[in-house]
């Protein structure tokens, strides 16, 4: 056998080998940069915050949850608050702080103050939360990381005006007219809302709202 001839043979099967091993590097720094992608950051964290310093997470409105908030009073005088929620699912208790599109929880208030975190989409508002008079009950969804979800610089909420009186009806997130006589005497400043005794996972939507709180 001549060397001549196995020498050309050798090199040719060395460089199939080395174009193997090449294409193989490849294909992992692919995956790698797939990878990556795959673990950006959802939305974009804006300056806004709520009132408890959560800030705003924009999403583009075509990813983004939506809600509306239904309340009923039921017959011991409380209140059935039911969210019907769009693109989103109630994340359980002991989720990770990680955002996730479509992911989180609600919290729930009432004129303003916080009254409950809602995992799931029902809820019962006691008679005292909710005295005489008409009050605003908004629904707010958050990311399990403690942002709030927003589209457009705003945060994805819904509120239902309800009016506490004798003869209760049926409200929705559509505001409800009011209207006085001119000739009547103005009403009685309503009573400030009795606050109920709950725990910080009812209550809080973000671990900055702890301070100065008080828990049994």
């Amino acid at each position: 056998m001549s060397w001549t001839r196995v020498l050309p043979g050798a090199l040719a099967v060395c460089l199939l080998l080395l174009v193997a091993a090449a294409g193989c590097g490849t294909g992992e720094e692919a995956h790698g940069r797939r990878g990556a992608a795959s673990s950006s950051p959802v939305g974009k964290i804006l300056d806004e915050t709520d009132a408890s310093g959560s800030h705003y997470r924009e999403l583009d409105p075509k990813r983004a949850p939506g809600v509306d908030t239904v309340v009923t009073p039921d017959a011991a005088g409380g209140w059935d608050v039911r969210l019907d929620v769009h693109r989103f699912r109630f994340s359980p208790a002991g989720t990770a702080a990680k955002a996730v599109a479509g992911r989180g929880l609600a919290c729930l208030f009432v004129d303003g103050g916080l009254v409950a975190r809602l995992r799931a989409a029902a809820y019962h508002l006691p008679a005292g939360l909710v005295p005489h008079g008409t009050h605003h009950i908004t629904a707010r969804l958050y990311a399990d990381d403690g942002t709030v979800w927003a589209v457009a610089g705003k945060p994805v909420e819904s509120t239902a005006d309800v009016t506490a009186s004798a003869t209760e009806t049926a409200t929705s997130s559509a505001p409800a007219a009011v209207s006085a006589s001119p000739s009547s005497p103005a009403p009685a400043p309503a009573p400030a809302p009795a606050r109920a005794v709950r725990t910080p996972d009812e209550c809080m939507c973000h671990p900055s709202a702890y301070r100065g709180a008080r828990f049994p």
